[in-house]
C-alpha cells in the first residue's frame, strides 16, 4: 500500500470494516468524526485522493457512494447496496441519510441504467407500463431527462406539502412541462408545469425536479 498515505490507508482499513461489519460504506460524515477533520469536506478530499490513486470509485449525489476497486471477493460483495429512498426533505440531496428508508442487497448491474437508489412504487398511475403499487423500482440519478421517459420528479404533496417521488412521464417543450401518468382512468391527468413565470427575478421555488430517471424493477413476491 506505498501509494497511500498512513492517513489515507487508515480512511481506506476503515472503509473496510465498515462494509465488514455493516454491509455498507460509511458516509463522508462518518468518516469526519472517526477521523476528526472538521468538516466533511476533509473527508472529501482524503477519498478524491484516494479515488485518484485508484484503489476506490466516488459515486456523485450518494451519501454512501464509495466502491472499492481492490479488494477481495468477499469484501466487494458486501458493496451491492442500495438506499430505499421514501420522503424527501426539503432542500436535500436525494440519498442524504435524511431521505433513506432502508438499505436493501441489491447489485445496482441488475438495472439499466445502473441504479443509484431505490424507491417503492405507491399506487397505480403507472400499471399501463407494467409498474405497479408495491414494486421497488431502480432508479438512475441525473438532473435531466430525454422525451418519453420516465423519470423520478421530486414534487411537494398536495396535501401535506412535503417533498415526495413520483413516476411519470417526462415531456419538455420550451419551459413547458408535461408529467403523463400511464393510466388511462378518468382519475389520472397529466401534471402540467410551466416554468416560464418562475424565471428572472422570481424568488419561486421550482415546483419540481428530476431525481432521476426509470431503470427497471423488482416485484416483491406475495
Amino acid at each position: 500500500m506505498s501509494d497511500l498515505t498512513q492517513r489515507q490507508t487508515e480512511i481506506l482499513d476503515f472503509i473496510r470494516s465498515q462494509l465488514r461489519d455493516t454491509g455498507f460504506p460509511p458516509t463522508r460524515e462518518d468518516i469526519a468524526r472517526q477521523f476528526g477533520f472538521s468538516s466533511k469536506t476533509g473527508a472529501q478530499d482524503h477519498l478524491m485522493a484516494i479515488a485518484r490513486k485508484g484503489f476506490i470509485e466516488l459515486v456523485p449525489g450518494n451519501a454512501r457512494g464509495i466502491r472499492l476497486l481492490k479488494e477481495d471477493e468477499v469484501l466487494l460483495s458486501h458493496q451491492f447496496e442500495l438506499p430505499l429512498i421514501g420522503s424527501i426533505a426539503a432542500g436535500t440531496p436525494i440519498t442524504a441519510e435524511t431521505n433513506v428508508d432502508t438499505w436493501l442487497r441489491i447489485d445496482p448491474e441488475l438495472f439499466h441504467p445502473r441504479a443509484d437508489f431505490l424507491h417503492r412504487v405507491a399506487g397505480h398511475s403507472m400499471k399501463e407500463a407494467n409498474i405497479l403499487d408495491g414494486d421497488i423500482v431502480g432508479i438512475h440519478a441525473q438532473d435531466d431527462a430525454d422525451n418519453g421517459q420516465i423519470v423520478a420528479a421530486v414534487m411537494p404533496h398536495a396535501k401535506t406539502g412535503e417533498d415526495e417521488i413520483t413516476l411519470k412521464r417526462y415531456f419538455r417543450r420550451g419551459k413547458k412541462i408535461t408529467l403523463k401518468p400511464e393510466n388511462s382512468a378518468p382519475a389520472y391527468k397529466p401534471l402540467e408545469i410551466d416554468l416560464a413565470p418562475l424565471e428572472g427575478d422570481s424568488q419561486e421555488q421550482t415546483p419540481f425536479r428530476i431525481a432521476g430517471v426509470y431503470a427497471g424493477l423488482i416485484r416483491p413476491r406475495g
